[in-house]
C-alpha cells in the first residue's frame, strides 16, 4: 500500500519523533470495519477514561478525498483538550497525497485497519531497551508477542575461566541463583574447580568460627599446672610416696579405659619358688583385690582400716590374698576399683601429712619387714608389674615407669639383694660363703650393672649380708638391661633366660640371679 497505512505512521513518528512498539495486526480478509461499532468519545471538556480510546476509523471515501472527518451533525469533531489521552494518543496529521497510478485495493474491498496504539511501557522496561520494529511479516499474519526479558528458562552457561573466578564468590555465597546453579554443575564435571571449590569452602569456614561459651575441658589442668608450677603445695607428696602415686594412677588410668567384660578377663600370674616357677590364674578384677590385700599391711601401719580386718588376717601376702579370694562368694568385679583405689588415696594423704618420721614406720609381711618408704616403693614396682600382667590380658599399651622411679625400684632391689641370697644360703640353696668380714667392712662382691632405662651401678655383697660392696673387692660382673632386670626381680623371666652378660666368678654370678629371682611373689 502506497497510502493511508504505514506511509501515514512512518510520518506521525517523525513529525512526533516517539517510539512506538507495533502491536498485533489483524489479517486484511478477517476484519470488516462497518460492522465493527466505533466506541463512544468522551464529552467536551471532560477527563478522559483510564483506558485509552483507539482512533475512529473513517470511510473510505473520506480517506481519498482528504477531508476531515464529520460527527452526526455535520460539525467538526470537538477539541478533547490537553488531556491524559491526547497524550497516549496522537492526533494523525494529513495523509499525503498518492502518486498518480493504479493503487492496488484488498481483495474484499475493505481498507487495512489501522494498527492500535500500544499502552506506555511498565516501569521495568527500564532495565531493557525498547526493541524497534521489527520487519513486517509478508502474509499479513500477526507477530507472534515478545518474550519475558526477565524470565528465562535455560540454563546459563558460561566458559571455564568465568566459573574458575566465580568459585571465589561462591565459597561465600555471594552468586546469584543462576551463577550457583552454573558453578555447582561445573563442580561435578571438573576435578580441579572441585578441588579448589573445598579448599575455599574450607578457609571461609575458619573466618566464620562460631566461639563457643563451654569453658575448655582442659584449663582446670592448665591453671593447676600453672599454680603449682609457681608455688608448691602446702603439704606435698613425700618423695619416697611419689613411685606409688604415680602406679597407682597409671594403672588406674587402665581400668578406667576398660570395658565391663575385660574385667573378667584371664590372668596369670607369675613367681619363683625356690628353683621352680609356680603360676596362678585369676581375673583382672581378681588382680585389683590382690592389690588392696596386699595394701592393708601398710593401711594397719599407718592405723588405718584394714579391708581384711588387721586383728584376725594373716601378714604373707600370699596368704591374705588366698583369703580375700575365698572370702567373696562370686568372682570380683569392677566394683573392686572404687575401693581399691580410695585406699590408695588415703595412704598417700596419710603418709603426707604424717610428716618425715613416718617414712621409718615398719611394716611387717611376716617372714620380713620393711620401713614404710621401702614398703610403698615396693607396692609401686608390684602395681608397675601386675598392670603389665593386666595390659597384656586386655590388649593395651602400658610402659615402663620413668627413670627416675625405674632407678629407685632396681635400688630396693639391689639393697634386698644381699639377704635374699644369704637365706637361699641357708637353705643350702647356693654355695658357701669364702671370706666372711666383720660387719660394714667391704667384702666379696658382684658388680651389678644395668644398662638402659633407670640403669646405674650396684655392688653386692657376696658372703655376708652386713658387708659392704666395694669395687676393689668384685669378683663377678653381670650386666642387664633395666626392664629386663626387673622381669627377672618380678619372676616373670627364669635366671636362665635372662639375657645377661657375664665375666667373672661364674658361681656367684648364677647365686646372684637366682636370688634375684626369688624376690619374686604372688
Amino acid at each position: 500500500m502506497t497510502g493511508g497505512g504505514r506511509e501515514s505512521e512512518g510520518g506521525e513518528e517523525e513529525v512526533r519523533g516517539a517510539r512506538r512498539i507495533p502491536g498485533p495486526r489483524g489479517a486484511a480478509d478477517d476484519l470488516d470495519l462497518a460492522s465493527v461499532p466505533l466506541p463512544p468519545l468522551p464529552p467536551p471538556g471532560g477527563s478522559a477514561p483510564d483506558e485509552a480510546v483507539p482512533e475512529q476509523s473513517q470511510p473510505a471515501s473520506a480517506s481519498a478525498s482528504g477531508d476531515a472527518p464529520e460527527s452526526d451533525a455535520g460539525e467538526p469533531e470537538p477539541d478533547l483538550g490537553p488531556g491524559p489521552a491526547a497524550e497516549a494518543w496522537p492526533e494523525p496529521g494529513p495523509c499525503p497525497e498518492p502518486e498518480p497510478g493504479p493503487e492496488p485495493e484488498p481483495a474484499d474491498g475493505h481498507p487495512h485497519p489501522a494498527a492500535p496504539e500500544p499502552e506506555p511501557a511498565a516501569p521495568a522496561a527500564e532495565a531493557w531497551p525498547e526493541p524497534g520494529p521489527g520487519p513486517e511479516p509478508a502474509d499479513g499474519t500477526p507477530e507472534p508477542p515478545a518474550p519475558d526479558p526477565l524470565v528465562s528458562s535455560a540454563p546459563v552457561v558460561l566458559p571455564h575461566q568465568v566459573l574458575k573466578a566465580l568459585l571465589g564468590a561462591w565459597a561465600l555465597s555471594a552468586c546469584s541463583a543462576e551463577e550457583t546453579a552454573a558453578v555447582e554443575d561445573h563442580l561435578t564435571g571438573c576435578a580441579p574447580c572441585a578441588d579448589e571449590a573445598l579448599r575455599l569452602r574450607d578457609a571461609v569456614g575458619l573466618l566464620h568460627t562460631d566461639g563457643s561459651l563451654d569453658l575448655d575441658p582442659t584449663l582446670r589442668t592448665r591453671v593447676l599446672d600453672g599454680c603449682f608450677g609457681h608455688r608448691p603445695a602446702r603439704i606435698p607428696v613425700p618423695e619416697w610416696a611419689a613411685p606409688y602415686d604415680a602406679e597407682t594412677a597409671r594403672l588406674d588410668a587402665l581400668l578406667r579405659d576398660i570395658g565391663d567384660s575385660e574385667w573378667h578377663a584371664p590372668v596369670r600370674l607369675q613367681w619363683f619358688e625356690e628353683e621352680r616357677r609356680v603360676s596362678r590364674r585369676t581375673t583382672v578384677a581378681g588382680v585389683i583385690g590382690h592389690l588392696m590385700a596386699v595394701d592393708g599391711l601398710l593401711s594397719a601401719a599407718l592405723g588405718l582400716d584394714d579391708p581384711l580386718d588387721g586383728g584376725k588376717a594373716p601378714l604373707d601376702p600370699t596368704e591374705r590374698t588366698e583369703t580375700y579370694w575365698s572370702a567373696t562368694r562370686r568372682p570380683p568385679t569392677r566394683a573392686v576399683r572404687e575401693p581399691w583405689r580410695a585406699q590408695s588415696h588415703e595412704l598417700i594423704r596419710t603418709a603426707s601429712f604424717a610428716g618425715r618420721n613416718v617414712a621409718e614406720t615398719s611394716v611387717s609381711y611376716g617372714a620380713f619387714a620393711l620401713p614404710l618408704q621401702d614398703a610403698a616403693l615396693d607396692r609401686a614396682f608390684e602395681c608397675w608389674v601386675h598392670g603389665g600382667d593386666i595390659a597384656d590380658a586386655v590388649d593395651y599399651p602400658y610402659p615402663a615407669p620413668s627413670a627416675a622411679h625405674l632407678h629407685r625400684m632396681i635400688d630396693l632391689a639391689a639393697r634386698m639383694l644381699p639377704a635374699a641370697l644369704a637365706g637361699r644360703r641357708s637353705a643350702g640353696l647356693a654355695g658357701p660363703a669364702k671370706d666372711l668380714v666383720a660387719a660394714g667392712a667391704p667384702g666379696r662382691s658382684l658388680h651389678l650393672e644395668i644398662e638402659g632405662h633407670g640403669g646405674g651401678d650396684w655392688y653386692i655383697a657376696l658372703d655376708s649380708p652386713a658387708a659392704v660392696g666395694a669395687p676393689e673387692r668384685a669378683v663377678a660382673q653381670v650386666a642387664l638391661d633395666g626392664v629386663e632386670f626387673c622381669r627377672l626381680v618380678a619372676g616373670h623371666i627364669s635366671p636362665v633366660e635372662a639375657a645377661a652378660g657375664q665375666e667373672g666368678d661364674r658361681e656367684a654370678i648364677r647365686d646372684v640371679l637366682f636370688a634375684a629371682a626369688s624376690l619374686s611373689r604372688l
